[in-house]
């Protein structure tokens, strides 16, 4: 009996097509990184949060109308866009004592909004955020419009309630008390000579 030839082997394809499979999930992957991340189109209908009626004393002075706001963040994009800007000794020397840079602050003017006017100041006050080590903290700017459209970032400072609108009264006690002498001092953890507490801050340090 003659035997039949043996049937030729077909080639193992399945590690092959699993690797290629692999390379093109990860190639997906990696333009899907790369590709920019369109910002979030905000509804017509979306309305800003009234401020609490309990604060309302407090804002003497501030408008916080929607008509108002929103004439303040277009002229305040057309302002940032024409580099028609100019930041202050103030506002520099609050960044680098609370620790954030001079582009924080334009990021806030471009991506944050305005959340209070001050007409008799001809002041706003834009509210944003800044990352520091992969932390979004909050950052509010306090800017000074001119009739011929120019800015002048008057102060930035990162404050205690985020979500509060300063005062009219509050925020000139604090531009006066700084009087843009913004004074820091770095105090170094551990003992000192002579102490006896270990691995303490030392009072009044």
């Amino acid at each position: 009996m003659t035997k039949s030839p043996d049937p030729k082997p077909r080639p193992q394809t399945g590690g092959t097509d699993l690797l290629s499979l692999r390379a093109q999930l990860a190639r997906a992957e990696k333009a899907a990184r790369r590709a920019p991340t369109p910002p979030p189109a905000r509804p017509e209908n979306l309305r800003l949060k009234p401020v609490k009626p309990q604060r309302e004393v407090e804002l003497a002075g501030v408008d916080t109308s929607e008509h108002s706001l929103s004439r303040a963040h277009a002229r305040l994009r057309d302002a940032v866009y024409e580099g028609k800007y100019h930041l202050c000794p103030h506002a520099i020397g609050h960044a680098r004592a609370e620790g954030f840079l001079e582009h924080d602050i334009i990021q806030v003017l471009v991506a944050g909004r305005v959340r209070a006017v001050y007409p008799e100041d001809r002041r706003w006050l834009v509210c944003g955020y800044f990352e520091a080590c992969g932390v979004a903290l909050p950052l509010h700017v306090v800017v000074e419009h001119a009739h011929d459209g120019y800015l002048d970032v008057v102060t930035a400072f990162v404050p205690k309630q985020p979500h509060h609108i300063i005062s009219r009264a509050r925020l000139a006690v604090m531009l006066r008390y700084d009087d843009e002498k913004i004074r820091t001092r770095t105090a170094t953890p551990g003992n000192k000579p002579g102490n006896r507490s270990k691995g303490k801050w030392k009072k009044g340090a």
